[in-house]
């Protein structure tokens, strides 16, 4: 069952009491990390399924089609490999898609002419968990989470290297690690300001949102708990992350997407008639939330624009 929950009169203003939750495409193994592409002749989405290996492309005439195939792992072993594909999707300042590859444990970007290029896959001579989700600061600054869960046995996997799971920051070409006191870092968001950094956590037993100031250098400090749903019954923690122009967040977490206030208010659920992973703004407006959930996508038209790439 699809609905939107509303918590507070505040949503009003971001939800119209007229919305509709609408299914666009179906049929998937799991989908997860969509980016809407501005191309001049309306837009598409892009989404991964990293189950199958493969970024989608939606257009808006409904057409779905591959857009590329092992899109986040090249091994032998893949049949050992419950989510080998690529995961988070975002683009950079010149418009090149740039993609977290779960099973390749790297991130990438696709340049105009096809070529891939990695950007990070190891961290001081390690290779990275699982590059999960990733979003650009305005200077070209690329911070992304990875935590293990694309590997086979996730936290207890012989492949595994690191010793924790982090919030990377790569910038100039040299990978740091800013963040490493979550078990699970997941979605992250600036707020629209760039003064905070939001990152969730997925981890049952610590279901928060943390929210860090961003320094100048790129580094965070000063990380509070924006919202902690611990309580909230369930398996499900919190996975992707947005944020719209009002500085409003958006969050997959329990039941649905949560819509929390910049002070940290949970003011309503949207909820998909599937679990939602993970969301996108697009449209020419950036009015329409677009969810990544399990086997679907689906469309919101909301009353205020997002915060995209």
């Amino acid at each position: 069952m699809d609905e939107i929950v509303r918590l507070d009169p505040a949503l009003d203003v971001i939800v119209a009491a007229d919305a509709k939750i609408e299914k666009i495409a179906g049929g998937f193994q799991f989908t997860e990390g969509p980016v809407w592409v501005r191309d001049g002749a309306g837009g598409y989405l892009l989404f991964s399924d990293p189950n199958a290996n493969t970024i989608y492309r939606w257009t808006p005439d409904g057409q779905v089609s591959a857009f590329r195939t092992k899109s986040g792992y090249t091994g032998l072993d893949i049949g050992e490999y419950n989510q080998p594909g690529s995961n988070g999707l975002t683009l950079d300042r010149d418009g090149r898609l740039t993609i977290d590859e779960h099973g390749n444990r790297r991130v990438t970007r696709l340049e105009k002419n096809g070529v891939l290029t990695v950007l990070a896959d190891r961290y001081q001579g390690k290779r990275l968990n699982s590059p999960n989700d990733l979003v650009y600061r305005s200077d070209g600054a690329l911070y992304f989470t990875d935590p293990p869960f694309g590997l086979p046995k996730f936290y207890d996997d012989p492949r595994k290297e690191l010793p924790f799971s982090a919030v990377f920051l790569l910038k100039d070409g040299a990978l740091k690690a800013v963040s490493t006191e979550l078990l699970g870092p997941n979605g992250l968001a600036f707020s629209p300001d760039e003064k905070y950094l939001y990152v969730d956590n997925w981890d049952v037993k610590k279901k928060v949102i943390m929210r860090y100031e961003v320094r100048p250098d790129g580094t965070l400090a000063n990380g509070i708990v924006f919202l902690d749903a611990t309580a909230e019954p369930g398996e499900q923690a919190w996975d992707g992350l947005k944020v719209d122009q009002r500085g409003n967040v958006y969050a997959a977490g329990p039941g649905g997407v949560w819509i929390i206030s910049p002070a940290g208010k949970h003011l309503g659920t949207i909820k998909a008639p599937e679990l939602a992973a993970n969301m996108a703004w697009g449209d020419d407006d950036g009015r329409a939330l677009y969810i990544a959930a399990r086997t679907s996508v689906y469309r919101v038209r909301l009353k205020v624009a997002g915060v995209r790439p």
